[in-house]
């Protein structure tokens, strides 16, 4: 089972970072989860994700 996972592992963060740079790349905020709270974080504080 382990190795399943670590063959899907890399496939969702390469989603998870194509979403995130979609959002940014149209303008849109996004919101995560900070020291267990809610935080928004807008297009312009979302950081550019390397080798997109």
């Amino acid at each position: 089972m382990k190795n399943l996972y670590s063959k899907i592992d890399p496939g969702v963060k390469a989603a998870i970072a194509s979403a995130i740079e979609q959002y940014r790349q149209l303008g849109e905020s996004i919101r995560i989860m900070q020291d267990e709270k809610i935080v928004t974080l807008t297009a312009d504080q979302i950081s550019a994700i390397p080798n997109q």
